[in-house]
């Protein structure tokens, strides 16, 4: 160990007799706290730490010592011959000493012992004051988690109480939903049977087609069938390829008004279902979930999520670039969860975009299922990124769901819950994130 010409002179004048060296077995005792110590120790070699028992019995390691340092320095220096920690032995070590009869050596050129273990001095109190600030960081990094974990418990039990009421709401929505399609089916069936089928297969398919493509046909529907706007999208939307049958066209605002009520009822349906999936997801906050399924397929999420967020993404173009893709063992429930927070997200931060558009990549590469979802809303500075993962934080006036502001720390939970990771970008172009999931 490269030491000062001081602290080398002092460690050969005063640290290498061998009368004043002694080997420590592991697990000895060198000092005991409030024991008395005359002695100033020199580590020679090994390892040794010095341990603090307060008046509750409960003991902390406060220092540690190793080849070329001291120990005793405050009880030798203060005079007060009374040590203020017990000091073991980590492992077999060899130390040196001198005492308060040690006289100093060349004083007349070097000055008291005192003065020439000046040096001494300041550098343990210079180690002391590092050790002190590095256990303040540990301290505080500890404080963080405890105090992020003591959150999380809050939110979880927070959480498991809106989920038991939510729960309650959305059988009550299913139940309701059920029943109201039957009634309707057979009222139909009784009194215009000829508006059936098209009832029923807006409940059976709903809508199949995103909001993008459901434009684009209507506008070659509009030409070739001579129709109104409004007329050409609902059918694009209801017979998203082929030809239009004419039975169709034989009545069509019928036709589109009772498939477009099949189709409110086809995503009633599959909300409530939704629905109920997430709050056992929200039950779970904070936990782990066991319902984990093999062979899910992500971009199938994907398009469930899409087909949930239909109402948000009439006005947004969505471009679909999916990769074929392995399955992995995964919660159907918790990969839509994903997707819809972080879309639903991008959907309310472009409200004010001119041409909003969502662009969603699937590809697979080295066992890992890379996703990203961007957006062309405004830019999120650099201080909103670094908090938006956080529980509570949010950017809305009246926060996310429920005012919790739960959205992108369930998704952080979740991905990590995969042994995955999530990141976020911003630009004055686009807005992404990047979700990697290992699928080995």
């Amino acid at each position: 160990m490269h030491q000062p010409k001081a602290m080398q002179r002092i460690i050969d004048v005063y640290f290498r007799d061998p009368a004043r060296t002694e080997a420590v077995k592991a697990g000895t005792q060198v000092l005991v706290q409030d024991g008395y110590n005359d002695k100033l120790y020199w580590v020679k070699k090994g390892e040794l730490s010095g341990y603090l028992k307060n008046e509750a019995d409960v003991t902390a390691r406060v220092f540690r010592v190793e080849q070329g340092m001291f120990f005793g320095v405050h009880s030798f220096f203060a005079q007060t011959l009374m040590a203020s920690t017990t000091v073991v032995a980590e492992k077999d070590s060899e130390i040196a000493w001198i005492d308060l009869k040690t006289q100093p050596v060349e004083p007349e050129t070097f000055g008291s012992l005192a003065e020439q273990f000046m040096p001494v001095m300041v550098h343990e109190l210079a180690q002391r004051q590092m050790m002190t600030g590095l256990q303040a960081i540990e301290k505080e990094k500890a404080l963080q988690k405890l105090y992020a974990a003591e959150q999380m418990t809050t939110l979880g039990q927070l959480a498991a109480g809106i989920a038991h009421e939510l729960n309650n709401a959305v059988g009550v929505l299913s139940s309701k939903t059920e029943g109201l399609q039957q009634g309707i089916c057979r009222f139909l069936e009784e009194n215009k049977p000829e508006v059936s089928p098209f009832l029923d297969l807006g409940i059976c398919d709903g809508q199949a087609v995103t909001s993008a493509q459901a434009r684009k046909r209507a506008k070659q529907l509009e030409q070739d069938l001579t129709l109104q706007r409004d007329q050409a999208r609902q059918l694009a939307r209801a017979v998203p390829e082929g030809d239009i049958p004419d039975y169709w066209l034989d009545n069509l605002d019928d036709a589109l008004q009772y498939w477009d009520i099949g189709r409110d009822l086809h995503d009633m349906k599959l909300a409530a279902k939704h629905a109920a999936s997430i709050v056992r997801s929200v039950k779970q906050l904070g936990g782990t979930d066991n319902a984990r399924q093999p062979e899910v397929d992500v971009n199938d999420t994907i398009h469930k999520s899409l087909a949930l967020l239909q109402s948000n993404l009439r006005r947004v173009n969505v471009v679909l670039r999916p990769a074929v893709l392995p399955t992995m063992t995964a919660s159907t429930t918790e990969l839509v969860q994903v997707w819809v927070n972080i879309i639903k997200n991008a959907c309310d931060a472009m409200e004010h975009t001119a041409e909003p558009q969502i662009e969603i990549i699937t590809r697979h590469s080295k066992n890992r299922l890379l996703i990203t979802i961007s957006n062309n809303g405004p830019m999120i500075d650099e201080a909103t990124r670094r908090k938006v993962f956080q529980p509570n934080f949010t950017t809305k006036k009246g926060g996310l769901s429920f005012g919790l502001g739960l959205g992108l720390s369930i998704v952080q939970r979740i991905v990590n819950s995969y042994g995955g990771t999530i990141a976020l970008k911003s630009d004055l172009e686009k807005t992404k994130f990047r979700i990697k999931l290992p699928i080995a």
